[in-house]
């Protein structure tokens, strides 16, 4: 007798479908799992066992042997259980599912048949999809997270047992909302429970949860199989409102951080409306208490929403990596924003392990990486930043297998001058103590090829006394976010043919397409690449730099004064170590 599910696993942050093969033999009872599983899917047997005969099935006493093809593919967790379980229930004639040809199956088992949810239901359930899948049956926790992939019905339950409609509820205590969301005959129709998140994105519709659409038939235990059972019909999947922390719109008004908070600071304000409308990178240098990590903290709130194809692909890699936690507010919509402390590792930073998972560049994908004192990262963690700062991506090999993550993000950086912190402060009372070799073996933490790929590298001053009265406050987070809002639409616009979405991303034939600076600032870029010593690279990024500049200011062509402004962003390429605050 043989049977056929279908599953899935996560390869890096994809969803790959897996066929699960069932077979039984005569032979002694035992169970083998073959295709290259882990210690969690060889494991499976005896949760599987234990599971079905707690649900009042027969476990077979016959060799079941259970392949997951291809075989050459190696396989991790616990995602394969309710496949298996259901696999050989069907196989042995226990039930009978004739839909399960098109139906994926996940989902972890307890020994006492209920299904535990799992991690990355959202790239399995989008991989099905494209695999031509019309459903997914899974744990009712991870329903929320597969319904936000359109095109699919979504089948949650949360027992085993629910397959022989042991537990179907009274209908006449289900609510009007329920049996009208289940899909029961005489409503007015399906219901999407995920209206209220937001847009649609690019797979379609968001799905609800719905009875299944097959009878379920059951083993009569006399060899013949008794009339047909209709599964239970699955209550609606309830979204819980956010939580909002506030009593009052007037808290709520008080919680929220603005750059109207900001005293003074206008040039770092503006360098970091320039950082967000063209997702460069930055770095924020200056004495202790000047309000660097502060600042940045609030760029998220300048930056635009995600667009739906962003959205969905920051929502897989948070379920890929198990750090979805609210699936029911739909796909995420903001920008991510990750600050990892300075004693992260190098796997830590850009992924990896015996069976490697994104990291934090790839969870800032879409969003900004925030190192916090930079020189304080170990030198080897801070270097493995160069290639996806310049490739958007990360591969890390392994024996097996090569695997790709995405990792398109903004850094953002903040540095002392110095190591005492004091370094043109200029106040009477904090004067710098380090010698010049002191300054330079502080700033040589980080290497010059990292730099180099630094766009904007501001300085940020002690704030003079006038502009503690708060009468010099400038731009809110509303007007940098009105204007980094105006420079994106001039960018969506210019590259909608293009796979390209900010200046940043300019390379090549684009970059001198759409970064010409005309021949007056041509001449100023080059005699100022021949006196300051600057790397074709900076020569690159000062002209997406100077892109970014004209598109805030509603500029077609990029002037000298474009030019001038960008440069004016690359201190640390001006002068070494401590001449920039020399009077």
């Amino acid at each position: 007798m043989y049977g056929k599910m279908h599953s899935a696993c996560l390869y890096g942050i994809e969803g790959v479908m897996i066929g699960v093969e069932v077979d039984l033999a005569n032979g002694l009872p035992q169970t083998n799992i073959i295709g290259l599983p882990d210690s969690a899917i060889r494991e499976a047997a005896l949760r599987v066992r234990s599971a079905v005969r707690n649900c009042g099935y027969r476990y077979p006493q016959q060799r079941v042997t259970i392949n997951l093809a291809p075989a050459d593919l190696r396989k991790e967790g616990s995602a394969f259980d309710l496949a298996i379980a259901v696999g050989i229930l069907t196989t042995s004639g226990q039930l009978v599912m004739p839909s399960a040809g098109k139906t994926l199956m996940i989902g972890e088992l307890a020994l006492d048949g209920s299904l535990r949810p799992v991690t990355g239901v959202l790239p399995m359930v989008e991989a099905a999809r494209k695999a031509g899948f019309g459903a997914v049956l899974l744990p009712r926790g991870n329903a929320a997270e597969a319904a936000l992939i359109g095109g699919m019905r979504v089948y949650a339950i949360d027992h085993l047992r629910e397959l022989r409609g042991q537990e179907q509820p009274d209908s006449s205590v289900l609510s009007a909302d329920a049996a009208k969301c289940s899909g029961a005959p005489g409503t007015s129709g399906e219901t999407d429970v995920t209206a209220h998140a937001g847009e649609q994105h690019a797979a379609g519709e968001p799905g609800g949860v719905d009875s299944l659409p097959f009878p379920v038939t059951t083993d009569s235990g006399a060899g013949t199989l008794s009339q047909p059972v209709m599964a239970l019909s699955l209550e609606h999947l309830r979204y819980a409102p956010p939580v909002i922390f506030s009593a009052s719109v007037e808290a709520a008004d008080i919680l929220k951080e603005d750059y109207s908070d900001v005293l003074g600071q206008h040039h770092v304000k503006r360098a970091l409306t320039i950082a967000a409308a063209g997702m460069h990178n930055l770095l924020l240098i200056g004495p202790p208490g000047t309000g660097k990590t502060m600042m940045i903290k609030r760029l998220p709130g300048i930056l635009p929403a995600l667009t739906d194809s962003e959205a969905l692909e920051v929502t897989q890699i948070f379920s890929a990596a198990g750090k979805l936690k609210d699936a029911q507010r739909g796909l995420i919509r903001e920008r991510p924003f990750r600050s990892p402390h300075h004693t992260i590792s190098g796997a830590g930073l850009i992924g990896g392990g015996g069976v490697p998972k994104p990291g934090e560049v790839s969870l800032a994908h879409r969003g900004i990486l925030f190192l916090d004192e930079m020189p304080e990262f170990t030198r080897s963690v801070l270097e493995v930043l160069r290639q996806p700062m310049e490739d958007h991506v990360v591969t890390i090999s392994r024996a097996r297998a090569a695997f790709t993550f995405p990792a398109r993000f903004m850094l953002a950086a903040s540095m002392n001058p110095c190591h005492c912190g004091f370094l043109g402060s200029g106040h009477p009372q904090q004067r710098c103590t380090c010698s010049p070799a002191r300054i330079a073996q502080y700033r040589g933490r980080i290497s010059g090829p990292l730099l180099d790929r630094i766009d904007l590298q501001v300085d940020v001053p002690r704030p003079r006394e006038w502009d503690l009265n708060g009468s010099s406050a400038g731009m809110s987070t509303a007007d940098m976010r009105a204007r980094v809002a105006e420079a994106q639409a001039i960018q969506s616009e210019r590259y909608r043919r293009l796979p390209i979405y900010w200046n940043s991303e300019l390379y090549g034939a684009s970059l001198r397409r759409y970064a010409n600076p005309g021949p007056e600032g041509a001449r100023m870029l080059h005699s100022l690449l021949e006196n300051l010593g600057l790397s074709m690279r900076s020569y690159d990024r000062i002209l997406k730099l100077s892109r970014t500049i004209a598109d805030l200011e509603g500029a077609e062509q990029i002037s000298s004064a474009h030019i001038a402004e960008a440069l004016q962003y690359r201190n640390l390429d001006k002068a070494p170590a401590g001449e920039e605050y020399e009077s």
